[in-house]
């Protein structure tokens, strides 16, 4: 009967104090930019040797909220790395609203991004960063050093991006009527409307993972002892519950060119008036995949890894959870971040200074 008290003091906390999760955000500092691009710099954790080490910048995508990296206490990508003695900074968009109507996938890849990378390196004195983007964050990281290779890049993580767009079966059967139609439906509403709106995005992501939707309640009442689990809930409440629009140029751009085209398949993409080709990445990558995902399923992220011919070393690892999951889930604590840690560590060199990779 030790699971009584357990279950008491859930309940009480999510009854009366309204929840069990620790959404305290970790303390950061805005340093530079404008409202639709701020870069942040994480506090150093008490007491923690820092890593002479490359500052990692973690790069955000549309539609999902920056926390998403600092999803709860206990939980948080960012709290990992930070009581690791890492140096962390994040990129934050803001809101996206109808007069971001015309912005382009090009904002990203060629300001937003490359300019995030440039002040990380003058605040932290650093000669490249080890760069980190989840979801279409990693597409962006990836156009954005592929378009420059000067970009002051030490290394480059990209999780749950999905580049083989025919290996999605959500959006499978939308690509021959897309063909037929020469896109022109689609084209027609977002055109209309200026912008894919929050809560339609909050819609298709909860709706991608509609089984677990249905079984929450179930799923509550089974594990009120199991207060990790709760939080977990908890957390992604919050966060599906604070999703962003996009610009309707952005949706029609992925629309047209990855799931109509699927360009990036074969490793190139036409922006703003230039061919952009992945094999110009030439700095080690880690990709990982969700072995859950049906937004990113594993073999549309994996096909990026025999498209990165200019990386010095490109490491794929599969690894539990689903698209947010995979990312920050509970099992990523024992996965994702493990591979992460490892790949840092193994390419580590004094703040970016250049040199060898340490000694895995």
């Amino acid at each position: 009967m030790g699971w009584v008290p357990s279950v008491a003091s859930n309940v009480v906390d999510k009854a009366v104090h309204g929840g069990v999760a620790d959404l305290t955000r970790m303390p950061r500092t805005a340093l530079v930019g404008s409202p639709d691009a701020v870069l942040y710099r994480y506090d150093p954790a008490p007491g923690v040797q820092p890593l002479d080490a490359p500052p990692v910048l973690l790069v955000p995508p549309l539609g999902a909220p920056d926390f998403a990296y600092d999803l709860r206490r206990g939980c948080s990508l960012v709290e990992h790395l930070v009581t690791a003695g890492r140096t962390v900074y994040l990129v934050a968009y803001g809101r996206i609203t109808f007069a971001d109507r015309r912005l382009g996938m090009e904002h990203w890849v060629d300001d937003v991004v490359p300019r995030a990378v440039r002040d990380t390196c003058a605040d932290s004195g650093a000669e490249g960063v080890d760069l980190l983007g989840w979801s279409l964050g990693g597409i962006f990281c990836m156009l954005a050093a592929a378009a420059d290779p000067a970009l002051p890049v030490h290394s480059l993580t990209v999780i749950g991006s999905p580049v083989d767009i025919a290996a999605v079966p959500l959006v499978a059967p939308l690509r021959p009527l897309a063909e037929l139609t020469g896109g022109h439906g689609l084209s027609v509403v977002y055109q209309a409307i200026g912008s894919f709106p929050a809560p339609v995005v909050s819609w298709i992501f909860q709706l991608t993972a509609v089984d677990k939707l249905l079984t929450k309640p179930l799923t509550i009442l089974s594990r009120l002892d199991d207060r990790d689990c709760l939080a977990q809930i908890e957390a992604v409440d919050h966060l599906m519950n604070n999703m962003h629009g996009y610009p309707g140029r952005v949706f029609g751009q992925i629309y047209h060119l990855l799931l109509r085209s699927n360009d990036l398949a074969e490793g190139t993409i036409d922006l703003a008036g230039r061919t952009i080709a992945l094999k110009e990445i030439g700095v080690p990558v880690l990709v990982v995949g969700g072995e859950n995902d049906v937004i990113a399923p594993l073999a549309a992220v994996e096909r990026v890894a025999g498209l990165l011919t200019g990386s010095p070393e490109v490491r794929f690892h599969p690894a539990p959870g689903g698209h947010l999951g995979v990312l920050t889930g509970r099992r990523a604590r024992t996965s994702t971040w493990t591979h992460l840690d490892r790949f840092l560590t193994d390419h580590a060199t004094p703040a970016g200074r250049g040199g060898p990779p340490a000694e895995a």
